[in-house]
């Protein structure tokens, strides 16, 4: 795929997103980036969002689009890529935004940086009622440490509109997977992690909307979203040299035995409440 120095390019990928598409176009425009590509794959929409996009690409040349079916959010993604002239990748989805003058300030960090390299920054994370629920700080980034993150208080990334890579990372770890609809980038950041040259910056760059409807909000509400990050992480787990698997059980252990002892101390707190309620 051709690179241009000092380029950026942002790809977003859709279905029926016409609540969103509109904030997620101006989020690019308003950056005021002269140096940016935005590529909004379409997976051929039956709502407003094309009309929408269309409106929109006819006045500004830095948006290209393309609507047609496809495989999924993965796919999507990777038709984008495959459709990509920047030097310097990032991903937007729809109902994601930036803050302002994000991508100028990229462009600058990257110079430095070796080929491939992956820049991570903060994201506050939204609710329904536009409220921040929390600002999400992953300040390890370390392989390991990123597999123990759901028992121990590591922070994962947890949208892509908080970091930004050379596009040639994928000739080294390959294309987000297609068949993965949910955790693809918790899988895009275990492998990236391991052969790019990380850096953590402490600033807010993303916004992610965690709210009702959307796809990652209904999976994290049932069991089914856990057990698919846990067995993803497993996969992982299981390329660990032996020293880092036996710290790896010993971490878990400990973990699931402290998880015990504070559901057995919230046990007896309750019995002895309603001890109380009832005998004085």
């Amino acid at each position: 795929m051709p690179n241009y120095l000092k380029m950026i390019s942002v790809i977003t990928p859709v279905y029926n997103g016409e609540r969103f598409i509109e904030a997620c176009i101006k989020s690019v425009i308003d950056q005021n980036c002269p140096e940016v590509e935005h590529i909004i794959m379409d997976g051929g929409s039956t709502d407003r969002t094309t009309e929408i996009i269309k409106h929109y690409a006819e006045r500004h040349s830095h948006i290209r689009w393309v609507s047609e079916k496809d495989r999924g959010q993965s796919d999507a993604m990777n038709k984008g890529i495959a459709l990509a002239r920047g030097e310097i990748l990032g991903i937007l989805n729809v109902d994601d935004f930036y803050e302002p003058n994000v991508l100028d300030r990229v462009l600058k960090l990257f110079l430095p940086l070796p080929n491939p390299s992956l820049l991570v920054a903060n994201c506050n994370v939204w609710n329904d009622e536009d409220t921040i629920i929390y600002v999400d700080k992953p300040t390890n980034l370390n392989f390991f440490d990123l597999l123990t993150f759901p028992f121990r208080q590591v922070t994962h990334p947890v949208n892509p509109s908080a970091y930004f890579y050379h596009t040639s990372l994928h000739q080294k770890i390959g294309p987000y997977k297609v068949d993965e609809h949910y955790a693809m980038d918790v899988d895009f950041i275990l492998r990236a992690v391991q052969v790019a040259h990380v850096k953590y910056i402490d600033e807010i760059w993303g916004n992610y909307r965690l709210i009702v409807g959307t796809k990652t909000f209904n999976d994290n509400q049932g069991r089914q979203g856990r057990l698919r990050l846990l067995n993803l992480l497993s996969q992982y787990r299981k390329k660990l040299p032996v020293h880092q698997k036996i710290r790896m059980f010993a971490i878990e252990q400990s973990t699931k035995a402290r998880w015990k002892t504070i559901s057995l101390i919230n046990k007896l707190r309750a019995l002895n409440t309603l001890a109380n309620k009832h005998f004085g």
